[in-house]
């Protein structure tokens, strides 16, 4: 056998073993795109990943596009010159303070979660303005091998406006995946702290598993038409809560609409952005087919990006809302309860060491269907590399939630406490 060949079966082997490792994931960085254009991790992300910068949200906005070597061009062709990827993985450990069920072992006695993520990511440039971003999983009886696809295209139709589509499908990180630039959790993935449903209200609302979905309501398939400034953006996208891959023709109407408002002034060097999320829809086709749904809630977000003592800070707020389900009516996939659901949440970040600590605090106040669910969070970040980073956060709730279902004489705990190392490569 040849150098060439041993090197080539190597390489598939790699591709292979990684293929089988992959779990459900919702990845937060693409290393990828830090291949294909040439840039430090931190060019496009404020502290540390997945928190965006303004660079980062431009890159974005943009399809993925930025290439750092001459495209493959020709007539109507401008390619990457490379398939680019990555892979992203997180290992945690957690710690919670309830009781144990009997004859069974969770968080409530420790919990090593090795690896609690592991994905292969492969994204870049298809077309000067056209781009794409691939994440797969691991494939079972339930999860196809994609677990996320997006191809973004856009278009500039004057000075700094662009428009255009963003089909998408992803299996848990929500309507919003088609096209989101902030930090406060409105898409699943992009969130300052581990502990995301202590941290941004729309992930305690929306991705908190308390509708008929429990934790599948991020499942969504549809069209993002985007219209995009430099003071504002502007995003609509018919969609239909299901991940289609695997999931049947019967699925795929597009009964759902999610739409999003955002305006992003610069103010005295600060970054700002506030928005308004919506999601309607009463008669959606669900799961196998044969059960409907409404996707019914809206959330406010705003944020502050800028330089306090010569420290970079984050500021990160939101409030957001479900309604309850109604006796006859379609139950609403983000609430199945009787009574309204709403969160605020107040997060902020600073760099205590530029790049490569920072410290964490954050509150939650929540009315989860007539019953209080505060908590509070204090943590923090420190990057090794770029790529490589620690956070540890400790989160106290006012009602126990913490741990499995209760049966044989466990308890759900109040506390929660996470060590978790991060690395995309």
């Amino acid at each position: 056998m040849n150098l060439k060949t041993k090197c080539l079966n190597l390489a598939t082997g790699f591709v292979v073993l990684v293929s089988t490792l992959m779990t459900h994931t919702s990845a937060s960085a693409v290393p990828a795109f830090a291949r294909q254009t040439g840039k430090a991790c931190t060019s496009c992300h404020f502290q540390h990943y997945p928190a965006l910068n303004e660079f980062g949200a431009e890159f974005k906005a943009s399809g993925y596009v930025d290439i750092k070597n001459k495209p493959l061009a020709g007539k109507d062709l401008s390619l990457a010159d490379s398939l680019y990827a990555g892979v992203f993985t997180k290992l945690r450990y957690q710690k919670s303070n309830g009781v144990e069920n009997t004859g069974e072992k969770s968080t409530h006695s420790g919990e090593l979660q090795f690896p609690d993520e592991f994905a292969l990511l492969l994204g870049g440039r298809v077309g000067k303005n056209i781009g794409f971003l691939i994440e797969g999983q691991l494939i079972d009886g339930e999860a196809p091998m994609l677990a996320g696809f997006k191809m973004p295209m856009i278009w500039e139709v004057r000075d700094t406006m662009k428009a255009g589509v963003v089909p998408y499908t992803t299996d848990g990180l929500g309507a919003s995946y088609g096209f989101e630039l902030l930090n406060t959790g409105a898409v699943r993935n992009v969130r300052v702290s581990e502990h995301r449903s202590e941290t941004s209200a729309q992930q305690y609302i929306f991705f908190g598993g308390t509708g008929p979905g429990g934790d599948t309501a991020g499942a969504s398939t549809g069209l993002a038409f985007v219209l995009h400034d430099s003071l504002y953006h502007v995003v609509v996208n018919p969609n239909t809560p299901n991940h289609l891959p695997g999931g049947g023709n019967n699925l795929g109407g597009l009964d759902s609409l999610y739409m999003r408002a955002v305006v992003t002034p610069t103010v005295n060097g600060w970054a700002l952005a506030a928005g308004v999320q919506s999601w309607s829809g009463s008669n959606a086709r669900y799961g196998d087919g044969s059960t409907s749904v409404a996707t019914k809630g809206w959330a406010l977000d705003a944020q502050a990006q800028g330089v306090f003592q010569s420290m970079p800070l984050g500021v990160y707020l939101a409030h957001a809302s479900a309604p309850a389900s109604s006796a006859g009516s379609a139950p609403n996939l983000f609430n199945a309860k009787a009574k309204a659901r709403t969160a605020t949440t107040l997060t902020a970040e600073l760099g205590v060491l530029p790049q490569t600590a920072t410290v964490m605090l954050s509150y939650r106040k929540a009315d989860n269907a007539g019953t209080q669910d505060n908590a509070w969070s204090i943590g923090g970040t420190y990057h090794i590399y770029q790529n490589v980073g620690l956070q540890l956060v400790h989160s106290q709730r006012s009602a126990a939630g913490y741990g499995p279902t209760v049966v044989d004489g466990g308890a759900k705990g109040k506390s929660m406490t996470t060590l978790m190392l991060s690395a995309g490569f």
